[in-house]
């Protein structure tokens, strides 16, 4: 079994377009694929199919009911802000060593397992806990996720260096091209390498269809060992 920690620089990078993206290459070649997202703001279970939590049932072809997304996504919140500011919203707070818990043990419930986070590596989760002591607790190899806009260079560098300073093991960065960039994806992709001490850094061209992105993941894929 594998357990893949799914994070990015910041929030609408691709983490979702990329794990759904993978379970359904990999569930098409014969492989026991999941994923969790377990906290999501911004949720309305009125539009589950819309959600980041919608698009990982629909890749794992689970159905759109509001159990199931319940359990995948456990802590959700209303409010599209931080998830700490999204919790206060509602007078919650999320039990840090439950959701590593949850993780931990969902992480066994397939062959390969993709925990997608939520927002950016530093996003706070609580008062004292970011994305990033999630990631240090659970000492998964993880993804970053990372545009090609002007300033992505330093995004993705600035996490790396955040990640690499928790002895977090950083698998790969794979660059989802932001389109109408004026930045080259491909310059964009060889300066983050440069920096990345021998990470791979993988190119995810802009798609507007999800159903055909899958060919463009083999290389993730094989970057992760699948």
């Amino acid at each position: 079994m594998a357990a893949f920690f799914i994070t990015a620089t910041g929030t609408d990078a691709g983490k979702t377009f990329l794990t759904a993206a993978l379970i359904r290459y990999l569930r098409a070649r014969g492989r026991d694929a999941a994923a969790v997202k377990p906290v999501v703001s911004g949720y309305d279970p009125a539009a589950i199919a819309a959600s980041d939590t919608g698009r990982l049932l629909a890749a794992m072809q689970r159905p759109l009911t509001d159990g199931e997304g319940l359990a995948i996504s456990p802590w959700r919140f209303s409010a599209p802000l931080s998830p700490d500011m999204a919790a206060a919203r509602e007078n919650r707070a999320i039990d840090f060593p439950a959701l590593v818990g949850f993780s931990r043990k969902v992480a066994t419930s397939a062959d390969v397992v993709f925990i997608e986070g939520v927002g950016g590596v530093m996003v706070p989760l609580d008062d004292t806990h970011t994305v990033l002591d999630w990631i240090e607790a659970l000492a998964f190899p993880s993804v970053l996720l990372a545009g090609t806009y002007l300033g992505a260079i330093s995004h993705a560098l600035t996490a790396l260096d955040a990640l690499s300073h928790r002895n977090c093991v950083v698998q790969a960065v794979v660059l989802n091209e932001t389109p109408g960039s004026r930045v080259g994806a491909e310059e964009t992709r060889a300066t983050i390498a440069r920096f990345a001490r021998g990470v791979p850094v993988c190119p995810l061209p802009y798609i507007v269809d999800d159903g055909n992105s899958d060919r463009f993941v083999a290389s993730v894929a094989a970057v992760l060992g699948l």
